[in-house]
């Protein structure tokens, strides 16, 4: 079997391993942002904690909508510029369903950059590290959309193993290899969640990372064993002294990076939908349960005043 042929199979098995979309207030969603983007949407992706409860009103629904171009998906050429220098762009809607509010953050990333921001050649982790973990189609356009689609997911797993195992134990717990590099991905952005984060979403899909793992392991860079044991599956691997210091140097590199691609992308989410600020609030207050207050001078004058803020609530612990 060839390599894009092997690679193929795996994005078929990471589809059959993801979450099912079944609830109908989802379906409405999808609906209501594919009549609103027309036909420069190709496919519509669904992460996140709601898709592992498998219940849209519980909480924010996380989707990514793929589309053709910046240009048709945004309503200015300076949203769509945004797009394209510092994808993806983020936006906030509400729908009423059944006399209930549904909540969705939705991202606008092309299906150039899907296919690109999840390959070995987009350095850092945003995306590979994101769409590594479960990841459901909602909505495609047709089967050869749906096969780009699933053959990026699958390489955003092969380059998420291929750049944390070297960083991580020769040998160890599947589990904690995804705990791991899960912890990597997450320190390269300003997140709000605590360190136990990576832990519990691995343990909540165990399932899937093992079997991801068991797919993709013949066509990673480094060789890796995979032993099933009563504990769980088994790793071992042989990377050599240099590589895994190259390794550990890329990640300090990512790490300082992300942090400075996390606040550029806070800063834009102020001027690429309304209510940017209350959106950025609300996503602080969530995860790290420390009420965020906005004062009436960053809202008046945010380019000016945000950034004793974001001062403020690092040093609060918020994010990190």
């Amino acid at each position: 079997m060839s390599g894009s042929a092997s690679q193929r199979a795996l994005g078929a098995t990471i589809a059959e391993l993801a979450p099912t979309v079944e609830h109908p207030a989802l379906g409405g969603l999808v609906d209501s942002l594919r009549e609103t983007y027309g036909d420069c949407v190709s496919a519509v992706l669904f992460y996140g904690s709601c898709l592992r409860s498998g219940d849209p009103y519980d909480g924010l629904v996380d989707l990514y909508l793929i589309v053709d171009g910046y240009r048709c998906a945004n309503s200015g050429w300076l949203k769509a510029a945004w797009n394209w220098l510092l994808p993806p762009n983020v936006f906030y809607t509400e729908l009423i369903q059944d006399d209930r509010v549904l909540r969705c953050k939705y991202a606008v990333l092309s299906s150039t950059d899907l296919v690109k921001g999840t390959s070995q050649c987009w350095f850092h982790s945003y995306l590979w590290g994101r769409f590594s973990q479960p990841t459901a189609i909602a909505w495609c356009r047709d089967d050869t959309t749906r096969d780009r689609v699933q053959n990026a997911l699958a390489q955003a797993a092969l380059s998420f193993l291929d750049r944390v195992l070297p960083a991580l134990p020769a040998q160890g717990q599947v589990e904690t290899l995804w705990q791991g590099g899960l912890r990597l991905s997450y320190r390269a952005e300003l997140r709000a969640e605590g360190s136990s984060r990576a832990q519990q979403l691995t343990r909540a899909n165990l399932a899937f990372y093992q079997a991801v793992t068991r797919a993709a392991a013949p066509l990673l860079e480094h060789r890796v064993e995979i032993t099933p044991t009563p504990g769980g599956d088994r790793y071992r691997t042989e990377i050599a002294p240099l590589r895994r210091a190259i390794s550990r140097a890329a990640w300090a590199l990512r790490i300082a990076q992300g942090k400075l691609l996390s606040v550029a992308r806070l800063l834009k989410a102020l001027f690429t939908f309304d209510g940017g600020l209350d959106y950025i609030a609300w996503k602080l207050e969530r995860h790290s349960g420390v009420p965020v207050e906005i004062p009436d001078k960053v809202r008046r004058y945010p380019l000016i005043f945000v950034w004793g803020l974001f001062w403020k609530l690092y040093r609060r612990g918020v994010f990190r």
